[in-house]
């Protein structure tokens, strides 16, 4: 018997969601927004810094500088509406975080050494949770119906649900640093991996 077996999915496409659009980084130079974009700093050659956010464009004399402050500050900033310290840095040190278009073809995931060129920051494809080797405090993109939720945190490695799901628990990431500023737990959903994608 040489036939193949029919694929129980083929008039299913949609069966599982489709991966997230991939966040792609632009140069802070460019027309984009920047109030309260999540930003990476640093010079080619040298290497980068993330988990960041920007506020609006200063200019001082000639020069154009972007106030840039640790993402935890900047959430509790705007949550509690205190002043926080963000450095000038100049525009030309900053990348911003945009999301993609998805690829006509999904990506396959690299195996082994990945290479990147030390001119810009890089950034990964999301990849499924079920492929990722830890996914407690990274951000992770909640797909539902085509829809993509992000600014999520995994609260939780994954585990065996009530129903027999593999499931991680996730919380938005106000509430994410509100626990580390204030020690108040998190409110938390129970999320079937297959809909969990790492940012």
């Amino acid at each position: 018997m040489t036939e193949r077996l029919p694929d129980p999915f083929a008039d299913r496409p949609d069966w599982a969601p489709r991966p997230p659009r991939p966040v792609e980084i632009v140069p802070a130079t460019g027309r984009v927004a920047l109030r309260g974009r999540r930003v990476q700093v640093g010079l080619p050659g040298l290497g980068w810094r993330g988990d960041l956010r920007a506020d609006d464009r200063v200019v001082q004399g000639s020069r154009t500088y972007v106030p840039v402050i640790p993402e935890h500050e900047w959430y509790r900033a705007e949550i509690e509406q205190v002043e926080v310290f963000a450095p000038l840095i100049p525009v030309e040190r900053v990348w911003v975080e945009t999301i993609g278009t998805r690829p006509a073809e999904p990506a396959r995931p690299a195996v082994g050494l990945r290479l990147v060129s030390l001119d810009g920051p890089s950034h990964r494809d999301p990849i499924p949770v079920v492929d990722a080797d830890s996914v407690a405090g990274r951000r992770v993109v909640h797909v539902v119906d085509s829809v993509e939720h992000r600014d999520l945190r995994a609260v939780t490695e994954t585990y065996s649900g009530a129903d027999g799901d593999i499931c991680v628990r996730i919380t938005s990431e106000v509430d994410w640093y509100r626990w580390a500023w204030r020690g108040q737990a998190p409110s938390t959903l129970e999320v079937p991996v297959h809909l969990l994608w790492v940012e």
